[in-house]
């Protein structure tokens, strides 16, 4: 069976090189290739967009929006950047700032008293604590060492009535004084301790003398001597 002229032809033409017929048919197609992808741009390219207009308000821009920093930071991220950043500190001053500190209290031993601040009304309160003894001769109070009557850190408190105790074994409102001077005050005018003592160390001392003699001579007298 005999194969057609053609195929044959083509058979022999692939064996060697492509004739002018065949390099021209592969240009018109490559040709046509790029008609084809080149189409759909030359179409996007006549589309036409409407124009802007200046004068009319941006309602969709806002530009008074508000910023929470504390969000912009995650927590975690923030307490370890907390932890790891450092404070320096002028040697001098932290020394001086701490010797401050160490000499405004008593100490952690003496559960942090502060230093004294002396009024006058504090004053004589010490001084009566330092004469306790005067005021109660019946018991013994133990004497200090301290050639000071104030001393170096001290804190003046309250004592607050607990729930528990009785209210007659409480002092009256009107019976209560700001100070133990007030205090010791109250109670001589009602005693007259302290007078009948001044009054017997008086006539102790002026005893043989001419002031005793005379006062003395009135009493027998009958007269009351003027002072």
């Amino acid at each position: 069976m005999a194969l057609p002229a053609h195929n044959t032809s083509r058979e022999d033409d692939t064996d060697g090189e492509l004739s002018p017929e065949d390099i021209r048919q592969l240009l018109s197609e490559a040709e046509a290739r790029m008609r084809n992808k080149q189409q759909p741009a030359s179409q996007s390219s006549n589309i036409k967009l409407p124009r802007l207009q200046a004068n009319v308000e941006h309602k969709y821009l806002k530009s008074d929006g508000t910023i929470d920093q504390s969000k912009l930071v995650n927590e975690n991220d923030r307490v370890l950047a907390d932890r790891t950043v450092k404070k320096i500190e002028d040697p001098a001053a932290y020394k001086k700032k701490k010797l401050e500190e160490k000499k405004a209290t008593a100490g952690t031993d003496w559960y942090n008293l502060p230093r004294t601040e002396l009024t006058p009304e504090l004053r004589r309160d010490l001084q009566l604590l330092k004469m306790r003894g005067v005021l109660d001769t019946k018991r013994f109070y133990k004497k200090t060492d301290s050639k000071s009557d104030v001393p170096a850190f001290s804190q003046v408190g309250q004592i607050i009535e607990g729930p528990t105790e009785y209210y007659t074994g409480r002092i009256n409102n009107k019976d209560r004084k700001r100070t133990f001077v007030e205090e010791v005050l109250a109670q001589e005018e009602q005693t007259g301790k302290f007078k009948k003592k001044y009054n017997e160390i008086q006539k102790m001392k002026t005893s043989g003398k001419k002031a005793f003699y005379n006062a003395l001579k009135a009493k027998r007298k009958g007269q009351v001597e003027k002072r």
